[in-house]
Parts: structure tokens; C-alpha cells; sequence
């Protein structure tokens, strides 16, 4: 069964960025300390990078992020989803309108500009066609940004949250969780590693 899984990283404080985030500096001013752990050499992280770029099956993201990781300080052969996993799922991204060109033009890129939903059902379909590629269940990843995560949350469209809580106190930035509409969430896995604390939830 394929799964919406939101999966971030965020301070303890709650921000998904730092101040003045952007396409030149996309995780804003002390925001690289939130992804310490994917680019970290712990046994515990590697693994749980590894088995999280596999089991996606398609990616959706918003448009801002979007625009980050395809900038000219975005992605390349050695970064990219997955950090040094460098995973080459689908990617779904919701926005208004397309860009005009993408500099990533390798990667398989649909743009869905009838809301978050029409996104969702989208990267559901390409996640269950790579399933049936594959012989296993693969899920469809929400990456980001926060807002994007944070809308999906409040309309009730995830199925389970992993933060990956960084050991920082960023002060401001992009808050993930302002204003969020009430949820149950059921602790199913916690992993502490020299890096960040790794939580996940069901999203009841």
C-alpha cells in the first residue's frame, strides 16, 4: 500500500529554515545545520537516508523548494534528493504555474497546477506504477517546504510524519507548525543518532 509520508528536518525550536531563506540561499542564514545528518557519517543516519531514498516511489514538493534544488546552487551529480544517495524518483511539484525551463532535465518532473490534492493523486499514481515496476511497495515522500507540509498535515492528506529533530536553536526562520490545524499523532519509531533525533508518526 502506498503511504503519503511528510519527512523533514527541522530545529528544536521548530523552523524549517533559518532567517531570509531563497533560490541563492535555500535553507536561510544557519539552516545547514538541520540536514547535518544527512551528509553525516553515522552508521544510523546512512541507513536511514538509504532505506528512505529507496522506498520513494515518487516526491512531491512546492514550488519554492522546488526552485532552490534546481537553481544554480541546487542539485548536481553528487547532491541531490537523498543527499549523497543522489535518488531519481518521480518528482511532483504544486505550484501556480510551471517555470520556463528546468535546469534538471534528467530527473522526471510533472507540475500540477490545480492544487495540493490534484499534486497528491498525481504523485500517488506515479509512485504505485513505480511499485508495480519494481515488485514492492514504494511510497510518495513530501520533502518540502514547510508550507507544503503544513497544508498537507491540516487537510488531512499525510499518512505519517518523520522529523528529523536537529540539536539547534535557529531563533526564526520558516516555522513548520504555525497555526496548524489539531491532529492525533501515534509515536512509532524514535532513533537518536550522534546527529538529530529521527521521530516518526502515524497520522491519525
Amino acid at each position: 500500500m502506498t503511504r503519503i509520508i511528510a519527512d523533514i528536518s527541522v530545529s528544536l525550536d521548530g523552523f524549517v529554515t533559518g532567517p531570509d531563506p531563497g533560490p541563492d540561499n535555500g535553507l536561510g542564514t544557519g539552516g545547514e545545520a538541520l540536514h547535518t545528518w544527512a551528509f553525516s557519517d553515522d552508521p544510523d543516519d546512512r541507513r536511514l537516508l538509504r532505506e528512505g531514498t529507496a522506498r520513494s516511489g515518487a516526491v512531491l514538493l512546492g514550488r519554492h523548494l522546488f526552485d532552490v534544488v534546481d537553481g544554480p546552487n541546487g542539485w548536481d551529480d553528487e547532491t541531490g534528493y537523498g543527499a549523497g544517495e543522489v535518488g531519481k524518483p518521480a518528482f511532483v511539484v504544486v505550484t501556480s504555474s510551471p517555470p520556463e525551463s528546468v535546469r534538471l532535465s534528467a530527473l522526471d518532473w510533472t507540475f500540477i497546477t490545480t492544487g495540493l490534492p490534484d499534486a497528491v493523486t498525481a504523485a500517488r499514481e506515479r509512485a504505485e506504477a513505480a511499485s508495480a515496476r519494481n515488485g514492492k511497495n514504494l511510497d510518495v515522500v513530501l520533502m518540502g517546504g514547510g508550507t507544503l507540509i503544513r497544508s498537507a498535515l491540516d487537510a488531512g492528506l499525510v499518512d505519517t510524519l518523520t522529523l528529523h529533530l536537529a540539536p539547534v536553536l535557529l531563533g526564526t526562520g520558516t516555522p513548520l507548525f504555525t497555526s496548524a490545524v489539531p491532529r492525533t499523532l501515534v509515536q512509532r519509531s524514535v532513533l537518536s543518532t550522534s546527529t538529530a533525533t529521527h521521530v516518526t508518526y502515524d497520522v491519525l
